[in-house]
């Protein structure tokens, strides 16, 4: 699980980047679980959130652009 202070440091093309790739991670972990081979099921949680984390700093991000 990321923080963050890690995601500020980014652009918004590596945000949107990164939240591309864990969406591909999370369609796996997703595909895993059906399948029965997902050992631990809160990565599937902790994957979400670090989506939404993301694509939070990604608005506050453009909205200070537009100010």
């Amino acid at each position: 699980m990321a923080k963050v202070a890690e995601f500020l440091n980014l652009s918004i093309e590596e945000l949107a980047e990164k939240a591309g790739n864990l969406r591909k991670e999370l369609m796996q972990y997703r595909f895993q679980l059906k399948t029965g081979k997902l050992e631990r099921q809160s990565v599937i949680q902790n994957t979400r959130r670090d989506i939404a984390r993301i694509l939070t700093v990604m608005r506050q991000k453009k909205s200070e652009v537009k100010s």
